[in-house]
């Protein structure tokens, strides 16, 4: 495998800005189970294997069961996700394939409904966001250490 740049190298402006976005996610008023469950699930779909690794890791260290997180990628016929994770679940599915079909207008209006319009602002974010994250990684082919 050819070596790939390290952006974080090449262009740390482009990171210090990509920090700030992932400093905006934390202060967020979404919990940190949830953001997490966001970045595994949308990581999953990805692909991104340093991602996957790294957030499973930061939500089993905040307390996630690791039951869960087997569970996680069929998430739709698990009972051990809320109402309000199901759905941000779904959002983030459809956000980050949202080539396929956009994002449906029941899962935006749910989102709505059960988050509001500032926490479903923030939902959105934290879902581009990890998107970002698994493009520069899954692009540069990241490897955890």
């Amino acid at each position: 495998m050819t070596k790939r740049i390290l952006i974080k190298e090449v262009e740390p402006d482009a990171y210090k800005v990509m920090y700030e976005l992932e400093n905006y996610t934390k202060n967020s008023e979404l919990s940190l189970k949830l953001c997490e469950l966001i970045k595994i699930r949308a990581s999953q779909v990805n692909k991104c294997t340093y991602c996957i690794d790294m957030h499973t890791k930061d939500a089993i260290a905040n307390g996630e069961i690791q039951k869960r997180l087997f569970e996680l990628v069929t998430w739709k016929e698990s009972n051990l996700f809320t109402e309000e994770e199901k759905c941000a679940l779904q959002l983030t599915e459809e956000i980050t394939l949202i080539s396929d079909n956009g994002v449906k207008e029941e899962t935006y209006s749910a989102a709505l409904s059960l988050f509001g319009e500032k926490k479903l602002a923030q939902l959105i974010m934290q879902i581009v966001v990890i998107n970002s994250w698994n493009r520069i990684a899954i692009s540069t082919k990241m490897i955890f250490k």
